[in-house]
């Protein structure tokens, strides 16, 4: 014959190797995510709580950067929004939500 008998697996056969050899085959998928929370997801928080601080505690002088690429020095705060002087006389309000990055007054000198 070409085609051998397939035979059923019994039911206490499969029960037999399931527990401890089940666990195994799914050790690598929690180690991956283990390796996954500490690599990527817990600095993301860990940037994203400091970024929050900054913007709640932005204040007159710091020098923003939005999320569109705006570069300007903060003239006026409020509760929402921030008022930047992006060139002489120019100034332009912001929602503080968009802001990317605050450097405080005391930031070191560019070119020095």
């Amino acid at each position: 014959m070409l085609i051998s008998p397939a035979y059923a697996q019994t039911a206490n056969g499969a029960a037999s190797s399931g527990g401890f050899a089940s666990f195994i085959s799914l050790a690598p998928l929690f180690l991956v995510f283990i390796v996954f929370y500490f690599l990527m997801i817990r600095p993301q928080q860990r940037r994203m709580k400091t970024l929050q601080q900054a913007v709640a505690g932005v204040k007159k002088g710091d020098t923003v950067v939005t999320a569109g690429g705006l570069i300007g020095k903060v003239t006026r705060v409020e509760e929402t929004t921030v008022e930047v002087e992006i060139a002489p006389n120019t100034r332009v309000r912001i929602v503080k939500a968009t802001l990317a990055e605050v450097t405080p007054l005391g930031g070191k000198p560019a070119n020095d």
